[in-house]
């Protein structure tokens, strides 16, 4: 049912993002041909280009462009190879637009100089090159010419200062348009015309901008895809181009070759050979020569590729000009006139000296880089008279190569930035986006807690990545994974909930052994344990040392107080249980069960890797007997010195000894015992600690009461 529902979503999101772009590119061709309907010198074919670019994005801009130029070619082919243009207004819109340049009125001004800078001056030079180096057609072309009438100004500059004239105008009406309609748009419109293609629920602004600034030991992902279709297409590019180059080069050569001998054949063939030595005597004084002049002049005017036309006789001491027609740069020779050989000719001067016939051939002498065909003219015995020569200037064939090369890398360069951006548009919502989502799902994912681990599958479900390919199935195991390890995970806690329970009740069992043997105790060590709780609860309740109260740090004292007194284990029943007061030798060896108990938690220690709790067991069997000002056993310490676990045991060792029976003792009131703490504050105990403990008198008083009850009840 999801699947179903998503699917009906894509379709009318398609449709949606389809009728966007047509109409933003009904826009251009519109405004475009109505502006041109009113002869106004602009082009305003850029309105569709930059809403599409500003709401959808990087790909929807380029797309309207980069088709609005192809559609336009029915009016005007060329307007193909300016493709490019509209493709970078589109890649510098949408820039502009993502950094809130359309906003507000006075920031869009300033996208015009550059918009203008890459119509215009961009513009200008695919122009200038376009058209072999002339100020071309078009809009900007008589406001060119005007410029280059000046003569104060190269052809080139005429051409640059005319197109970013009228872009700066063409583009100041276009952002202003273009600002009050983006204004009028509701935003729901302008989010719902977003290009997407979300393969997976889609990911928050903050998560994209994790996913943009994502840190790689090397190339990210997206660069490797930019770099290698990039690196394709670009070879592709080079040799597709010289392929393309070279044979539109090889057959520019052929039209230029056939196009002189064509004009060479039909120059001889006006001429008489059986007159030329009377052309060369008498020249234009000839009625017949100046016919035969016209004529030649007729066929130059058939090719506007003839640069020089003109009939040569070749003898030993050089050319006996025939015919030598004028040019608009140059006045040709009168005939008679001797033409030395050139330098370049004299591989062939004995070939023409003989009257054969010579291949077309490229020279570059005295009047430039020429293509020249020879064609033998025959008096009527058959003898070589003369020959008919047509010359080709090669620099066409170069400037028209790179008007060429100029139209092929246009039209290249915008395909190139559209395949572009859509492979990187899918690869990042087919590819780079879902692991990337995957990625961040996996880096957040916390075990801390069952509530954070419940929040961290909820966010990996939710991603919903639904590719179709690997991307997938990588998700699908990841999901499964996952899954399986917070089983897995449950299943440790458990066991280990029931390890530490265990634990404990080990812990009491050997407390209890120890217990046992001192029958003056009774349940001294369950008492004290619930007096350390209720101290480290009011020590986090009033932030008291709450720099070592870590819940860890409460958890391994309240575990570890039971062993406070495992020592005593080691010292004789009798001292233990008799019942008069203790000699002094006595009491030393009472006094030893602190250091005993460190001996065997250190043992203990020893045979396991991570001693956890055992560390504030020792603490606690060793030093619980130490005393803040320093009169304490076993190592005399004092203050802060004394860990703190110890000093929370020696409030709750204390007051538990001071209220409880013993066979040499009644038990003092809850209020003496309360006296007692607060006179050994500062001395025997912490100061801080002390009175968190008196403050707490009635929840302690109940805990004591509890378990003189549980005693009765035993008994």
């Amino acid at each position: 049912m999801l699947e179903e529902t998503n699917k009906i979503q894509n379709k009318k999101y398609y449709i949606r993002m389809i009728l966007f772009l047509t109409l933003s590119i009904l826009i251009n061709i519109a405004v475009n041909r109505f502006v041109g309907y009113m002869g106004l010198p602009l082009y305003l074919d850029n309105i569709g280009t930059l809403i599409a670019a500003a709401v959808g994005g990087y790909l929807p801009g380029i797309i309207v462009g980069y088709v609005t130029n192809i559609v336009n070619m029915s009016g005007n082919p060329d307007n193909a190879y300016y493709a490019v243009i509209s493709v970078f207004i589109a890649v510098a819109g949408t820039y502009f637009a993502k950094r809130g340049y359309f906003d507000k009125f006075q920031k869009c001004l300033f996208t015009i100089p550059v918009f203008a800078i890459i119509g215009g001056a961009f513009g200008s030079v695919i122009t200038y090159l376009m058209y072999g180096f002339g100020t071309g057609e078009g809009i900007s072309a008589p406001f060119a010419k005007e410029l280059l009438e000046s003569g104060k100004l190269s052809v080139f500059e005429a051409q640059m200062i005319s197109d970013v004239t009228i872009d700066l105008i063409d583009k100041a009406i276009t952002v202003i348009i273009v600002f009050f309609i983006l204004k009028m748009l509701p935003q729901a419109l302008k989010a719902s015309l977003k290009m997407t293609g979300w393969q997976q629920a889609p990911l928050s602004e903050e998560a994209l901008a994790a996913v943009s600034h994502n840190d790689t030991r090397s190339v990210s992902l997206r660069g490797k895809i930019v770099m290698i279709i990039s690196l394709i297409m670009i070879f592709v590019a080079i040799v597709t181009t010289t392929i393309s180059y070279l044979l539109y080069h090889n057959f520019a050569v052929g039209e230029y070759t056939n196009t002189g001998i064509s004009v060479a054949k039909l120059a001889a063939s006006v001429i008489d050979g059986d007159r030329v030595d009377d052309y060369i005597s008498e020249g234009d004084a000839l009625e017949e020569y100046r016919k035969v002049e016209n004529s030649l002049y007729s066929i130059k005017s058939t090719s506007e590729d003839i640069e020089y036309l003109y009939v040569y006789q070749i003898k030993e001491d050089g050319c006996h000009v025939v015919f030598d027609l004028d040019t608009k740069d140059l006045e040709g020779d009168d005939a008679g006139t001797l033409i030395p050989f050139d330098e370049s000719f004299s591989e062939y001067i004995p070939d023409l000296l003989a009257g054969k016939d010579i291949d077309p051939i490229v020279t570059n002498d005295t009047f430039g880089w020429l293509l020249t065909d020879y064609e033998p003219i025959y008096d009527s015995t058959g003898k070589c008279v003369a020959y008919a020569a047509a010359d080709i200037q090669m620099k066409k064939v170069t400037l028209n190569g790179i008007s060429f090369l100029t139209r092929v890398a246009s039209l290249f360069m915008g395909f190139f930035m559209l395949i572009l951006v859509f492979c990187v548009w899918l690869a990042d919502y087919r590819l780079i986006y879902p692991i990337a989502a995957m990625t961040l799902s996996a880096r957040k994912f916390a075990y801390d807690s069952e509530e954070a681990i419940d929040v961290s599958v909820a966010r990996l479900n939710n991603l919903n990545v639904h590719t179709g390919d690997e991307i997938e199935n990588l998700y699908e195991s990841l999901s499964k994974t996952i899954a399986e390890t917070v089983g897995y995970i449950e299943d440790v806690k458990e066991k280990g909930a029931e390890l530490a329970h265990m634990q404990n009740g080990l812990i009491y069992v050997l407390a209890d052994l120890v217990e046992s043997r001192d029958k003056n105790t009774g349940d001294h060590v369950r008492k004290t344990a619930a007096y350390v709780r209720l101290i480290l609860a009011k020590m986090k309740e009033k932030g008291v040392y709450t720099e070592c109260l870590t819940d860890a740090y409460i958890e391994d004292v309240i575990n570890s107080a039971p062993l406070h007194d495992v020592g005593k284990i080691k010292v004789s029943d009798i001292i233990l249980n008799k019942p008069g007061r203790l000699t002094d030798e006595e009491f030393e060896i009472m006094k030893s069960h602190t250091t005993a108990g460190n001996d065997i938690i250190a043992s203990a220690m020893a045979l396991v890797s991570d001693s956890g709790y055992l560390k504030e067991a020792k603490n606690l069997a060793t030093y619980h007997h130490e005393k803040w000002d320093g009169s304490g056993y076993p190592s005399g310490i004092a203050g802060e010195e004394i860990p703190l676990s110890a000093r929370i045991m020696a409030v709750a060792d204390v007051f538990d000894a001071l209220v409880s029976r013993r066979s040499y003792k009644k038990p003092f009131t809850f209020e003496q015992a309360m006296d007692i703490i607060r006179e050994g504050a500062g001395k025997h105990f912490d100061p801080k600690l002390a009175e968190l403990f008196i403050e707490a008198g009635d929840e302690v008083r109940k805990i004591a009461e509890e378990h003189e009850k549980m005693n009765e009840d035993n008994i």
